[in-house]
Parts: C-alpha cells; structure tokens; sequence
C-alpha cells in the first residue's frame, strides 16, 4: 500500500514539473514576447519575468535590443544622370510585437521589406539629388527625409527604424573615368586661364615698369643736361674771368692746348710758316 502511495506521488510530481515545464517561461531584459494559441496571438509581454502559459500556447520571443540591417549594394540614378552604386545601413527595433508577427512575422520578414522601403526611399531622395550633394553635408538632409519616409512604411510593421546612413556611395568604373576625365579638363582649363591672367598681369608689369624707366631716364637725362649747361656756364664765365685778367696768357694757353690736341706722335700737317697757328713759334729755331 505504501508503495502504490509512492509511485503516486511520484507520478504527480513527475506530472506537475512536467507540466510547469509546459507552462512556465521567462522573459529576459532583452526579450519581448508573442503569445500564441493555435497560432493566433493572445497577448504582449514586453517586461521581463515568470510567465505562465496552458500547454497548448506556443510563446514567439523577439529581440527587444537594437538591429542592424544591412541591404545589399544598390545601383541608383541620380538628378543629373549620373549612376551611384550606394551601400546603406540602418538600425532599427520592433517597438510593436503584435503588429510585427502579424504583418512580417519574423526578424528575416522585417529585414526584406525593410530594405524594399529604405531602397525606395532612397530612390526617391537621390533622383533629386547631384553627386556633389551626396558628397557634401547636404547629405545629412536628404538622409533625414529618407528616415522620416522609412518610419512612416515601417510602423505597420510594429518597427522603429532608428538611423539610415550611407556607408559608401561609389561611381561605377566607366562613369568614374568619365568624372575624372571632366575633372581633368576643368583643372587644365582652369590651368590655362590662370597662366593667360598671369602673363597679362606680367605684361601690365612689365609694361608700366618700362614707361617708369623711360620717365626717370628722361627725367635724369634732363636734369644731366640742365646740370651740364650750368657747368658749361659756370666755365665760360670763369674762363671770361680768367680771360680778362690777363688775355695775353690766355690766349697762349689756349693755343698750348691746340698743340697739345694736334700734334701727337705720328701726326704730320702742311701749315704755311707764317699761319697764325704757329704764332708762338716766331724766333723758334729748332735743334
């Protein structure tokens, strides 16, 4: 008898934790979760904890912590013409479990119509958009206009997206050369435009430095030739002042410095004796 009360108890003890284990669950601080009656959702338990559920429930746990989502490199046209192969990311959370298993029901659901969204949003924002926009800070606008975009598709779904951000934004090769190739003009354009201004500018230089040459050389050749007209005067009257002192010597000076002039080494002249040349030589007989 005692036997039979034992096995008894252990089979409801057997049967109690087996069932606990049926009906018992926990939900940690990073988790959320669904529950489920022959697939329909009950309830929403979204704080962590000890829960009891009936054998027959199923429980779908999310994650209530941040994602990444990470779509794959697409090729897009921008306002301009110009392809860009554009590699995005985004994070985002489910904030609705209700409303996420009943539209995308799992995180692989989110992650496809989540990008199907982010792509379309982008799409939209660089069709009006140049390459210089999306390499400059005007991207951080545009970007936000794509987010609002994407949370506004995304809330049916029970998701936040959080951020989307542009992880690279690249040229295809033949599109690449085409922009260098540009680039290089431009550059080489820009190179011949600042050696034109830069021989004009030399031009005018050298042309107002030769007009000043000119005027100071004309200005001290003037002065040269007032200076040299006072000396001239300057001798003449000293010269009319020495003259008039004593003209006899002067004269004979004067004619000194014919000879001087005339007759070198090597120099021969025909003069008739009697010349007033060689008046200083009357009586000069020579050796």
């Amino acid at each position: 008898m005692n036997n039979k009360i034992t096995l008894g108890i252990g089979a409801a003890l057997l049967l109690g934790a087996f069932v606990s284990s049926m009906s018992l669950f926990t939900i940690y601080p990073h988790e959320q979760a669904m529950v489920l009656e022959f697939g329909n959702p009950q309830k929403t338990i979204q704080d962590p904890g000890l829960y009891f559920k009936t054998p027959w429930q199923d429980v779908q746990k999310y994650e209530k912590r941040v994602l990444n989502l990470d779509p794959p490199v697409e090729r897009m046209i921008l306002s301009d013409q110009k392809p860009l192969l554009v590699d995005t990311f985004a994070r985002y959370r489910i904030a609705d479990p209700l409303a996420f298993f009943t539209t995308v029901r799992s995180e692989e659901g989110a992650r496809a119509r989540l990008g199907t969204i982010i792509n379309a949003g982008l799409r939209g924002e660089l069709g009006k958009a140049t390459l210089s926009t999306v390499l400059s800070e005007e991207r951080n606008v545009f970007m936000q206009n794509v987010l609002r975009h994407v949370n506004t598709q995304a809330k049916r779904f029970g998701i936040d997206v959080l951020d989307i951000r542009i992880r690279r934004a690249d040229l295809p090769n033949q599109t690449s050369q085409a922009v260098f190739n540009r680039m290089k003009t431009e550059r080489e354009r820009e190179a011949a435009e600042f050696r034109a201004q830069g021989f004009e500018q030399a031009q005018r230089i050298k042309s107002t430095a030769d007009r000043e040459a000119t005027v100071i050389t004309a200005e001290a050749k003037k002065e040269s030739e007032i200076l040299r007209g006072q000396g001239d005067a300057a001798l003449t009257k000293i010269l009319n002042d020495a003259y008039g002192q004593d003209p006899d010597f002067f004269k004979f000076y004067r004619s000194m410095q014919a000879y001087e002039a005339s007759l070198n080494k090597g120099t021969y002249m025909v003069l008739s004796p009697d010349s007033d040349f060689f008046e200083f030589f009357d009586g000069v007989t020579p050796d």
